[in-house]
């Protein structure tokens, strides 16, 4: 029995890519150089480029073969530990990212956030299908 629960909000985003597994799980990896003009990525594997919300930094923690794609994702106002999956189905990929609120976020930033990155998702999945 536990003496105290933690309450944390999260959403679950999943979207459908028509593309095998493979190539949407590479994509993914180069998507910040196609969707911000000034993404540069360091000798450490950390993406810097500018935001909404000021400077910020990405790093993913994939996993090829296990279709992990879960990243640090870091601004001028919050810090994010994302889990990320690109799940087979078919000649198509399914992509489920998970964002908890990061406790320096409100609920109304968390949820003007979520719209966002709702919105950041479906151009990543256009950039990913239209890419040849």
């Amino acid at each position: 029995m536990f003496d105290i629960f933690t309450v944390t909000r999260s959403r679950t985003i999943s979207i459908i890519v028509r593309k095998k597994t493979g190539d949407v799980f590479d994509a993914i990896l180069q998507v910040p150089s196609k969707m911000m003009s000034d993404a540069k990525m360091d000798a450490e594997g950390w993406w810097y480029f500018t935001t909404l919300h000021g400077k910020a930094r990405l790093k993913f923690n994939e996993n090829k073969a296990l279709g992990i794609l879960d990243h640090q994702y870091i601004d001028e106002e919050s810090s994010w530990n994302v889990p990320m999956r690109v799940v087979s189905s078919g000649d198509f990929s399914e992509v489920v990212i998970t964002l908890n609120k990061p406790d320096e976020l409100s609920n109304e930033q968390f949820d003007q956030r979520i719209s966002e990155i709702g919105k950041m998702i479906v151009s990543m999945k256009n950039i990913i299908e239209l890419d040849a």
